[in-house]
């Protein structure tokens, strides 16, 4: 006998339900499967040791390897929304930062991080300066530069005028990067360059 009237009604809204629920089950499930919100080993509270890319730790090109350093900390160090590290040497702390000064092309973050053993700053900048890989290497002399890659990235390696070093990269079309540090902290540049974390995307 096929029911009617408000039996009808209740079997409707009672397979309404399960199919809502079907369907909240799977968007939950693929938000786990795909990482989301997962905390990186380096968040993680108390960890310790560097976290290291093994596969980007090492700059390509004239076979040139990042060391592993003996003393560091992991650490989520903020340089945008979009943008962090994971991996700074022990001792520093945070000094400066913030969002970019506006100009036309360009947005992003910057941040300062400094010690008695010196000091780390980085910058990740969007648009049309970073477009791509020439037009941002440009935007980006270095002294002594050579060419390479971090992370599988397109990247170049120098100097900076005050003896540091410093990595820039394109992370992707539009968006590129810098590292820079003291001369104290050189050994420190590509750990610290191979722990970045950026979403895939724009």
């Amino acid at each position: 006998m096929i029911p009617d009237g408000p039996e009808l009604g209740q079997m409707r809204r009672g397979a309404l339900a399960l199919v809502a629920l079907g369907v909240t089950v799977l968007i939950i499930y693929g938000l786990f499967a795909s990482g989301f919100g997962r905390l990186h080993r380096a968040a993680v509270a108390g960890a310790s040791g560097p976290v290291v890319d093994p596969v980007g730790a090492g700059l390509a090109g004239g076979g040139v390897s990042g060391p592993t350093p003996a003393q560091g900390r992991t650490t989520l160090a903020v340089i945008s929304d979009d943008f962090w590290l994971t991996y700074l040497p022990a001792g520093l702390e945070r000094t400066g930062g913030g969002v970019i000064r506006p100009e036309p092309g360009v947005e992003g973050g910057w941040a300062k991080f400094s010690s008695t053993a010196g000091v780390v700053e980085a910058q990740v900048e969007h648009g049309t300066v970073a477009a791509d890989w020439d037009t941002y290497r440009a935007r980006n002399p270095l002294r002594n530069a050579r060419n390479s890659t971090i992370r599988g990235k397109p990247a170049m390696v120098g100097e900076t005028p005050d003896g540091g070093q410093e990595i820039v990269w394109l992370e992707r079309a539009g968006t590129g990067a810098w590292i820079k540090v003291s001369r104290t902290l050189s050994e420190e540049l590509l750990p610290i360059a191979a722990s970045v974390e950026a979403p895939v995307g724009n």
